[in-house]
């Protein structure tokens, strides 16, 4: 199983089975990094400016159309796609989930507004570095999905997968509902007097 700069589990075999897509590649099947990001790779964004900037994973060479993202959703290293690379052959590839949601158990994320509270979610990382040949200091590939705490926590145990079939944790149910009633109460109509006389 693939390993944290720590030796802990990241939670999976293969972090590109986790991917749908990058996120620099626009709906045209473009790549965006090229366009924003080119000063700090200008070989890159060269080459892909010469080809109208394709996605040499997504887009075919030779100027077929791309193929509709919601068709089927995608996931692996892109070997199925029409192009000639790979995610991995990608020096600039990146893929973050973007569903508040835990990929493990599926608890929604609840935030509290105005609030410090530790969010129930956290980023975790699947992929932490790139095998390229480049030597120490090449970019990683960032891959990440996002795990509720208590999930994140099995993970980093070293003995839960991130495709377990797992259920929330009642300690993470009874925090997000606990947050959902309080925000419920604060929905709830109170006038400044009331509120300034429970305070005294």
């Amino acid at each position: 199983m693939e390993k944290a700069p720590g030796g802990t589990s990241v939670g999976v075999d293969d972090p590109y089975e986790h991917v749908d897509r990058c996120d620099f590649v626009t709906d045209e099947g473009q790549c965006r990094w090229a366009v924003e990001h080119g000063r700090r790779d200008p070989e890159f964004a060269d080459e892909r400016s010469a080809e109208d900037f394709r996605c040499p994973v997504v887009s075919p060479p030779d100027g077929e159309s791309v193929p509709d993202a919601e068709d089927a959703p995608r996931r692996g290293d892109g070997g199925d796609l029409p192009g000639e690379w790979r995610w991995s052959d990608c020096p600039h590839f990146r893929c973050r989930q973007h569903d508040r949601e835990c990929a493990r158990c599926g608890l929604e994320e609840r935030r509290m507004a105005h609030s410090d509270e530790r969010p129930l979610l956290e980023e975790h990382h699947l992929s932490y570095s790139r095998d390229s040949g480049a030597g120490d200091g090449d970019a990683a590939h960032e891959i990440t999905v996002y795990l509720c705490r208590w999930c994140h926590a099995k993970v980093h145990g070293s003995w839960a997968r991130i495709d377990d079939d797992a259920n929330p944790d009642p300690e993470a149910v009874a925090e997000k509902e606990g947050r959902k009633s309080r925000e419920l109460d604060e929905m709830g109509f109170e006038s400044a007097a009331e509120r300034f006389e429970d305070d005294e």
